[in-house]
């Protein structure tokens, strides 16, 4: 088999009409893997792929100013969907409040949850070698109908699903940060985001990260009215706590132990209830609470406080100092590139009649509003920004291993002819990743990523590559100087000779790699290795050899 394999090489070696299609051949297969990424989008680039977690959040966000009833309604209808799955283990309700901290919880600001709008489910499933269904797959499955039967309870309400993230955790997929010194401005432009993100295929969970603004009202005390009638302040101030809010106002001694048992009185819901929500309704409400002053006369609490309408003075988000609010969104088990490259191709498109557009960095955005000259910065953050940065790190790393080999080589052969050559080799290897990718996105029910495991996996390609194409230049190198070999003679003995090794090598690490493929997380560092050792195979042992006779290989191993 292999003098058959020789005799092929040397044929085709010394036929340019061979040499010529093999090197087209090879240019046109690494053109069309890289159009396969972009513009063809047939390979989709992504931070890391979604993770079978045991665990996922709900987080449950109601309007600005909605009671703790009306939270705890919403998320007893989430509860009741969850409880009819089957995978479902348990699950924990935590009102007015997030869930004791985690990493990805603390990234995500659940530690500042403290009002009765807002509250979390933390559900725990099965084992995941014990169920069929990812986590993430049953998160897909459930946000649909959890969003549509419960969200529609109230108004503003927003229900999002949030898995422990497979890489750093992030406060959202994607974040578009607005930076700006006029509130009311920044408060407009992160509205206009957020519808973008609303008509966005692809993005799910949308949220602006600011509170609503809405209606309050203000009791106001009349000291005048408080002296003249006898009543204490502390007694009017009591009186309202205890029917908004219940408080403690007795002690019973315990029986069997050394302590006291405190009794608290509260006000049924019903009782503290407002019959909706105006000026009219409220005064009602306080003047069916009354007060005894000093002579035993009760005293409406309408005749000694007033009621004043106001507007809720929202929180002011802060990052270095500089005014910002968040608007976040989450992937649908899509890549988060795609989606924030259409929402900002939108926002170029439709914001340009109100604000002027000047591109700043690789992504991110600057506004001008052109009515009042306010500038506004959208930076985008989030995984999307994790994935950039770690892309960018990667490449840098591939090239310095690029850079380092090729040094190696000059030093080792004093050519530089020689060192490019087996750089080419080494790079070739990138066709078997991108089309390894490809076919594995055909075989498997959600999208193969092209991810930063699978980056991993080609950089360490190109020491094994590099590696066979020194195996082929060496037995070369020794045949042409102890042998008296030709040139081309040489060369397809050598890859005949060596093919042996360099395939057991290459199923070695094809084997090997096959564990790796079926994980969730490193299933691209799998695919890289497998498919790029085949393309490395391909070019060592048919791309090199035709590169290494057109070159003079007598005056470059200075013969």
């Amino acid at each position: 088999m292999f003098e058959k394999f020789e005799s092929f090489i040397h044929n085709a070696i010394q036929s340019s009409q061979k040499r010529n299609l093999i090197l087209v051949a090879t240019l046109i297969a690494f053109i069309l893997s890289i159009l396969m990424i972009a513009p063809g989008k047939m390979v989709l680039a992504k931070m890391l792929p979604g993770k079978n977690n045991d665990t996922f959040n709900i987080y449950v966000t109601l309007a600005s100013g909605s009671s703790i009833f009306q939270t705890q309604e919403v998320t007893a209808c989430v509860s009741d969907i969850l409880t009819q799955e089957k995978e479902l283990r348990d699950l924990e309700v935590f009102l007015g409040m997030g869930s004791p901290l985690d990493f990805a919880g603390l990234i995500k600001g659940s530690q500042f949850k403290n009002s009765e709008n807002v509250a979390e489910i933390v559900l725990n499933l099965t084992k995941k070698h014990h169920r069929d269904e990812p986590s993430y797959l049953i998160v897909q499955r459930l946000r649909p109908v959890v969003q549509s039967q419960c969200q529609k309870l109230y108004e503003g309400t927003k229900i999002s699903f949030v898995e422990p993230p497979a890489g750093p955790p992030t406060m959202a997929a994607i974040v578009a940060e607005i930076y700006g010194d006029n509130e009311k401005g920044i408060r407009k432009l992160s509205s206009k985001v957020a519808d973008v993100f609303h008509k966005t295929d692809g993005l799910v969970d949308i949220d602006i990260m600011q509170d609503d603004m809405f209606d309050t009202f203000k009791i106001v005390v009349n000291n005048t009215k408080i002296v003249r009638s006898g009543v204490d302040i502390e007694q009017l101030n009591n009186i309202i706590y205890l029917a908004f809010e219940g408080m403690q106002i007795a002690v019973k001694n315990s029986e069997l132990y050394n302590d006291q048992v405190p009794i608290y009185l509260s006000l049924s819901k019903e009782s503290k209830s407002f019959t909706k929500k105006d000026l009219d309704a409220i005064k009602v409400k306080l003047s069916a609470l009354k007060l005894m002053n000093k002579q035993g006369i009760m005293i409406p609490l309408t005749e000694l406080v007033s009621i004043e309408t106001d507007k809720s003075h929202p929180m002011i988000l802060s990052k270095e100092l500089h005014m910002m609010s968040n608007v976040m969104a989450e992937t649908d088990m899509v890549s988060q590139v795609y989606p924030l490259m259409d929402a900002r191709n939108t926002i170029l498109d439709t914001f340009k009649d109100t604000y002027t557009i000047e591109k700043i960095g690789l992504f991110n955005l600057q506004l001008t509003d052109k009515a009042n000259a306010k500038v506004y910065k959208l930076i985008w953050d989030g995984e999307m920004e994790v994935t950039l940065d770690t892309f960018v790190e990667l490449g840098a790393a591939f090239i310095a291993a690029l850079f380092m080999i090729y040094l190696l080589m000059v030093i080792y052969y004093k050519s530089y002819t020689i060192s490019g050559i087996i750089l080419l080799g080494s790079f070739l290897s990138i066709i078997g990743v991108i089309v390894g990718h490809f076919i594995m996105d055909i075989f498997t029910t959600q999208t193969f990523f092209l991810t930063a495991t699978s980056l991993i996996g080609f950089i360490a390609l190109i020491g094994i590559s590099s590696r066979n194409s020194l195996l082929l230049i060496d037995f070369t190198k020794t045949l042409m100087r102890d042998k008296g070999m030709n040139q081309a003679t040489a060369i397809a003995h050598s890859a005949a000779t060596r093919a042996k090794p360099i395939f057991l090598t290459a199923v070695a690490i094809m084997l090997a790699s096959t564990l790796l493929a079926g994980d969730a997380v490193f299933g691209g560092l799998g695919v890289s290795l497998i498919f790029g050792t085949i393309a490395a195979v391909v070019a060592s042992l048919l791309v090199v050899p035709v590169l290494l006779n057109i070159t003079d290989l007598k005056k470059a191993f200075d013969l």
